[in-house]
């Protein structure tokens, strides 16, 4: 047993640890596993020259938004990474130092070239899980500089903060180095066996006749995920053509034998049936018949090329995004019916249409894409739209690669996601 407390002494249980958080010298964020910041330290503010008031209940990446102004900006695309990992592994993971320019918050639109040391640290919930991530960050912006000035004036002193700062760096980056070599003796073989086998089960021999169709697969952050997630294009007659998704609940082998019977099942129906409802229908009879089927999502889309037309139904799936020519974005919703199975009796699906022109953009996606862990599914949604919106003007392959950097996913999220990008 330790020994009593001192007369007058506080005990553990007494300490004020909010008021430690707000004194601590280094920067802090508390992060929720959604990416909103829910606390800031004095030392942050100071360092990003923000108020309390300005952060607190905004989303990290709204309140620090890349820098428009640098094409080669990729610092809310690593720390986005970083952010993922954290919650997937459950583990610390510490940044590479990186530039990371932030607003200046007197002058709208202008930014501050910064550099940063960064390590993030999850605080797990009863579950296991993360239920929050703590985000510190040393500003090395003077180190960074003054390291230039000594490449200019190779006579120029260094002074004891840069001798402190490249301490800390070379430390940093030694635990970084051992931290990545881990990480990618547990996952490199398994992510590759991973990608490798989805990528052959969704082998589609008609994708290689649409230049304007681009597909992506990202399997989930961490171990060995074949997951249940797919996408399929089938030719049809006339200038016709079918696109799909869907999502099998669960991870593994078994999700991704299902997975592979299910998308089967649904380009054989697309084939022989008039339109995408009735080919839900014939997929939701099989689904009964398949162990693990129950409660998979799909949604199927046919385009007419003649009529310029786009048919469409889904089963329990998040709707696919109409982007138009001028960056608006319409949600595809209008024939929404429950999972694959969910009905005890069979019931129709309900089917809708809509028109397109020339230069628009279908997009359909698996949840992964979208969802965010204690965040309303409309929020991803208007995130997806809003981001959609800045990146029309490009061709299905760049918008695929452009919309997964901007959401953050390029790498992978905690969940896996299909991808299906269509010029029109």
């Amino acid at each position: 047993m330790g020994a009593p407390a001192a007369a007058g002494q506080p005990t553990v249980d007494q300490v004020d640890y909010a008021a430690l958080f707000a004194a601590a010298p280094s920067p802090y964020l508390v992060l929720s596993p959604g990416l909103m910041i829910v606390g800031v330290n004095e030392a942050y503010c100071r360092a990003t020259g923000r108020t309390g008031q300005d952060l607190l209940g905004q989303h990290l990446f709204d309140a620090f938004p890349g820098n428009p102004a640098d094409p080669e900006a990729n610092g809310v695309l690593n720390l986005s990474a970083s952010l993922e990992r954290v919650l997937a592994t459950r583990k610390p993971d510490t940044m590479a130092v990186q530039r990371y320019d932030i607003p200046v918050a007197a002058q709208p639109g202008v930014f501050e070239e910064r550099w940063w040391s960064t390590v993030n640290t999850p605080v797990l919930g009863p579950d296991g899980r993360a239920a929050w991530i703590i985000h510190r960050v040393e500003d090395v912006s003077s180190f960074v500089r003054e390291r230039r000035q000594r490449q200019r004036d190779s006579t120029a002193p260094q002074g004891r903060r840069a001798e402190g700062m490249e301490a800390e760096l070379y430390a940093r980056a030694k635990e970084l180095e051992r931290l990545n070599d881990e990480l990618r003796r547990a996952h490199a073989r398994e992510r590759q066996v991973a990608i490798t086998l989805q990528e052959a089960m969704l082998h589609s021999p008609d994708l290689a006749r649409h230049s304007n169709v681009a597909v992506r697969y990202l399997p989930a952050i961490g171990s060995l995920n074949v997951c249940g997630d797919w996408y399929d294009t089938a030719d049809l007659t006339d200038g016709r053509f079918t696109v799909a998704v869907g999502d099998v609940v669960g991870h593994g082998l078994e999700a991704a034998t299902v997975m592979g019977m299910l998308r089967s099942a649904l380009s054989a129906a697309s084939r022989a049936v008039a339109g995408p409802a009735q080919a839900l229908e014939i997929l939701g009879l099989y689904a009964r018949s398949v162990d693990g089927a129950l409660a998979a999502t799909a949604v199927t889309a046919l385009v007419d090329t003649r009529s310029q037309l786009i048919i469409y139904s889904s089963a329990g799936h998040p709707p696919p995004v109409l982007m138009h020519r001028d960056g608006t974005c319409e949600l595809l919703d209008q024939a929404t019916d429950p999972p694959l199975g969910a009905r005890p009796e069979h019931v129709p699906r309900p089917q809708a249409g809509t028109t397109y022109h020339p230069g628009d953009v279908l997009v359909l996606y698996t949840d992964g894409l979208v969802e965010r862990r204690d965040e309303d599914i409309d929020t991803g949604l208007r995130r997806l739209t809003d981001t959609l919106a800045r990146c029309k003007g490009l061709g299905p392959e760049r918008l695929a690669d452009t919309l997964l950097a901007r959401l953050g996913v390029s790498h992978g999220a905690r969940d896996d996601i299909a991808l299906v990008v269509v010029g029109l």
